[in-house]
């Protein structure tokens, strides 16, 4: 896979916090998927079919992560995107749970749980990549809000 290789360690991050800290500031639901790194059942978080412009940001940060230019229709059941909104924004882990080798990607700001990244699946996307990202972990930031 052409990911790039940003696997940087986690204490050059900007937002550190105890355990503690986030277990207060996000629901059960956030704290299990952003922080213990969970999955949301597809087709029920509120962005997998959004087409609302403007920017994703990250649920536990505020860290601008992705846009609705690069959103696309993958009908996997989470909000897909071709790539992020800049180089750094978010970080790759290998995954290897579940018996599965994927990508993990994770908020380069804050070190949260988004989703995973998947390559050559034949989407008609500039980057032919799916990053496969957890509305939970997500808030949209609506561009008519401006």
């Amino acid at each position: 896979m052409s990911i790039p290789d940003n696997t940087s360690s986690t204490s050059s991050l900007s937002v550190v916090k105890s355990d503690a800290q986030w277990r207060e500031e996000l629901t059960p639901d956030e704290y299990r998927v952003l922080r213990q790194a969970g999955t949301e059942r597809p087709y029920t978080g509120e962005y997998w079919d959004t087409h609302t412009e403007g920017v994703y940001q990250c649920r536990a940060c505020g860290s601008e992560l992705f846009t609705s230019q690069e959103k696309f229709d993958s009908h996997c059941g989470w909000p897909s995107f071709w790539a992020p909104l800049a180089e750094g924004k978010v970080r790759y882990l290998h995954d290897r749970t579940l018996g599965m080798d994927r990508v993990e990607v994770r908020c380069g700001n804050c070190d949260s749980h988004l989703g995973h990244v998947f390559e050559g699946e034949g989407y008609d996307t500039p980057t032919d990549q799916r990053y496969c990202i957890n509305s939970i972990s997500l808030r949209l930031v609506d561009k008519s809000a401006d």
